[in-house]
């Protein structure tokens, strides 16, 4: 079963076509990571799949069902979703922010220490949401999204605003998710990531996929076929894959002078920019 089925969408503001012609499935379970520069699309499809806003043609599936029907009531506690427009009360604390969720989904007071040590804001959970700095306010919006333990989450670049620390545990805590078997729609300009979450990625670029696949499978489609040997001198050779490159490494491993041998492979922001030109920021 897919978790998400997305036909043939296309959505257009004004003159202006965001999304053109875009298809793609994602089958329950997996971690799938939308990448684009700004402006690229990404943030409008999530919206769409959200029911935030309607396609101008083409259908979105969300766990069988029309995207549109994620607004009843009946269905909202198997998703959730972290946006740039995800809202906090600002005059209540963290704590009380997550008891407002923890009572709306019917949860027990247990959920909410739970989620906190998720964001890793165990201690300061009695902190006013006014005063919080952005990366903190990033993952309580991220502990809103998941105190239920959604089927679905859809997470619009959760991680922008943390450190590396806090971005290595919410990783974590995520891949924590996905292995209790929420299926995780991820967009992102971070091609690290990509790479570390992600089981498969789509690359957006003026509202139009590029590539789509593992990223490992990307990189071995776009490597160039050669590859490269440091010798113990510290010289650097590019070579093919012939016979010729075969003898003249024989030949150096035999007299001891290789140092290391690696594949030219371009990295997922490589593989971007000799897509559509333009680099991720």
């Amino acid at each position: 079963m897919n978790a998400i089925s997305v036909q043939n969408i296309q959505k257009a503001f004004g003159g202006n076509m965001a999304l053109k012609d875009v298809s793609f499935e994602i089958p329950k379970g997996e971690i799938f990571g939308f990448l684009g520069p700004s402006g690229s699309g990404k943030t409008t499809l999530l919206k769409i799949l959200t029911a935030q806003l309607e396609a101008t043609d083409g259908h979105a599936a969300v766990m069988e069902m029309p995207s549109r029907m994620m607004q009843k009531t009946a269905q909202k506690r198997r998703f959730g979703i972290l946006t740039d427009n995800s809202g906090l009360y600002e005059r209540l604390s963290i704590e009380e922010n997550l008891d407002v969720f923890r009572r709306l989904y019917g949860l027990p007071k247990s959920s909410i220490d739970q989620v906190l040590h998720f964001v890793n804001l165990n201690a300061d959970r009695k902190k006013r949401v006014s005063v919080l700095s952005k990366g903190m306010r990033q993952r309580v919006t991220l502990a809103c999204a998941i105190i239920h333990e959604p089927e679905l989450l859809f997470l619009d670049e959760p991680t922008s605003a943390l450190d590396p620390v806090n971005t290595a545990h919410i990783h974590k805590g995520l891949r924590y998710l996905n292995e209790r078997g929420t299926t995780i729609f991820l967009t992102t300009h971070d091609m690290t990531e990509a790479e570390t979450l992600c089981e498969r990625v789509a690359i957006l670029h003026k509202g139009e996929i590029r590539a789509i696949g593992a990223p490992d499978e990307l990189k071995r489609t776009h490597r160039d076929g050669t590859l490269t040997v440091e010798l113990t001198s510290g010289e650097k050779e590019r070579l093919s894959m012939d016979e010729d490159s075969a003898a003249a490494i024989a030949g150096w491993m035999s007299r001891g002078q290789i140092d290391r041998m690696y594949t030219n492979e371009l990295s997922l922001g490589d593989i971007f920019i000799k897509l559509t030109g333009s680099e991720l920021v």
